[in-house]
């Protein structure tokens, strides 16, 4: 099996007009794939007395951007030196297989010998010596497949049920991008940045830092409560450290990342170390022709440092916002205890109660198209600013946003760091309550239901003689407001009416349901 590796057309022309590319592909033999640590196998007893010794001092007293983030990678980096140096690295094989016993090995060897016995000897007897051993070892291989995969689905979980499904139906080979006016990788990689990652304005980022005395300390509590939310078999970025190891660290030691974590927040910037991305490419199904990037989407790995931080962040804001009325009232979803259920409910309960006394109810669903991408930084900023939040969130927001880089990975990608300006990132804990924040002034008075990107607008009135058109249900925002809200599916629901009232009935739970407080 050969591994494709890279290609190039740095051939001259052959004056025709096709171009000669050159195609470099590796056994995977001679070009194995890069190890990686082997988190599970951490020698914790030895590790946890170091941590617990680690100290990490205050940031310099010129707190400059690069004096920073200078201290900040120093110590991140001394401390994932630690935990690589105990902690074995993966042995990858693509013979790896997970049903493998030491029996099966015991059988592979007698058959192996059985065989070249019986061409050195030509004996009948050991050639049929060699059948036997060779109907034992593919007979044991055949049921040592079936009982793993039967133990696999027995023990199978919702979480790894998907699992199940990839390895029944088989792997898919990825699609190589293939645009035709892209001659290279690199070429192919920027125009996919391009077009995933349009260009925006950024906020300013001062290059002097100073310590904000509005900033609460950050407390190993906030951290610990931040990992409790954080899955531990997500997949992590460039780190490639998962969850499961910074929840152990915090463990043993909570001042480590309590002290390291903590000055970022004091003086509002986030590190350029922690804006460092993985965007995994993948072609969208089911669309005719793979030559544009439209064609195409990003799955993007944020840092799992970073991403603690995020929801350190992303909670105190969730308060701020509350207090401040910074997201509309019948928000649900982006906020702690609020989801799409409480959307759901409400909206199904608004109708239930209207259509009790027979009034015609019309429900328009609104969703924002590219929500996350179309978010302008600098306007974030200043609507924070004006608002009343605190100034270190505003500038850690701003920082947050800004000078963000990612690494695209496909066949034969470059793998290499670019610059990309992006609305709020997304699979960031913090992007949703920013969006929400962002276009929390582009929406009307809305009686009920209200949900993270979907617009719910609820009507009801006496039923018209003929069907009536809905005209401008939501005018279009200015151009600085950031995303324009486009329909892209609505209902409408006509019941027939009873006339003897035309009030709007009282509240009620008609489903039997309790009625949320937030909804009361």
């Amino acid at each position: 099996m050969l591994f494709f590796q890279e290609w190039t057309t740095d051939l001259p022309s052959t004056g025709s007009d096709h171009v000669p590319i050159t195609i470099t592909i590796v056994h995977p033999i001679t070009a194995p794939p890069s190890p990686n640590p082997n988190w599970v196998r951490t020698h914790w007893p030895t590790l946890e007395p170091l941590l617990k010794e680690t100290i990490v001092p205050p940031p310099p007293n010129l707190r400059t951007r690069h004096s920073l983030e200078a201290w900040f990678d120093a110590h991140l980096n001394s401390l994932v030196t630690l935990l690589k140096a105990h902690t074995p690295l993966q042995r990858p094989s693509i013979r790896a297989k997970p049903w493998w016993s030491p029996l099966l090995t015991t059988l592979r060897k007698e058959f192996h010998t059985s065989t070249r016995k019986a061409r050195a000897s030509n004996d009948p007897q050991d050639r049929a010596i060699t059948r036997l051993s060779k109907q034992g070892y593919f007979k044991s291989s055949k049921a040592a497949k079936a009982q793993h995969w039967k133990s696999f689905l027995a023990e199978a979980t919702p979480r790894t049920i998907w699992t199940a499904k990839k390895f029944a139906i088989g792997r898919v080979t990825p699609r190589f991008p293939n645009l035709p006016d892209a001659t290279s990788p690199e070429e192919i990689n920027n125009a996919l940045l391009a077009h995933l990652f349009p260009p925006k304005p950024l906020p300013l980022v001062p290059s002097i830092l100073r310590p904000h005395k509005g900033c609460d300390p950050l407390l190993p509590s906030e951290i610990a409560a931040a990992l409790r939310k954080c899955s531990s078999p997500s997949a992590p970025g460039p780190d490639t450290i998962p969850y499961s190891v910074w929840k152990r660290v915090h463990l043993v030691a909570p001042r480590v990342l309590t002290e390291l974590l903590s000055p970022l927040l004091k003086f509002g910037y986030h590190p350029a170390s922690l804006k460092k991305a993985n965007g995994i490419v993948l072609d969208q199904p089911g669309k005719p022709s793979y030559d544009s990037p439209a064609s195409f989407r990003v799955i993007v790995l944020l840092q799992t440092a970073s991403k603690i931080l995020e929801r350190v962040v992303a909670s105190r804001l969730s308060l701020v916002a509350r207090s401040l009325r910074l997201v509309h009232h019948n928000q649900c979803g982006s906020l702690p205890t609020l989801s799409s259920f409480d959307a759901a409910l409400s909206l199904v309960d608004s109708v239930s109660t209207l259509q009790r006394p027979g009034f015609k109810v019309s429900s328009l669903f609104l969703d924002i198209k590219g929500g996350f991408d179309n978010v302008n930084a600098s306007i974030l900023c200043s609507s924070l600013k004006k608002a009343g939040v605190p100034h270190y969130m505003v500038l850690w927001i701003g920082s947050f946003l800004s000078q963000r880089t990612c690494r695209l990975l496909f066949q034969g990608s470059p793998k290499t760091f670019s610059p990309v300006r992006v609305g709020t990132p997304p699979g960031s804990p913090i992007s949703p309550l920013l969006f929400v924040i962002y276009v929390a002034s582009l929406y009307i008075d809305l009686p009920r239901g209200l949900s993270l990107s979907t617009l719910t607008i609820l009507r009801s009135q006496r039923p018209p003689h003929h069907t009536e058109r809905m005209s401008e249900p939501c005018r279009e925002p200015s151009g600085e407001s950031g995303p324009v809200p486009g329909p892209t599916r609505w209902a409408l629901a006509f019941p027939r009416l009873n006339s003897s009232t035309g009030e709007l009935p009282s509240r009620g739970t008609p489903l039997g349901l309790p009625l949320h407080p937030r909804y009361a």
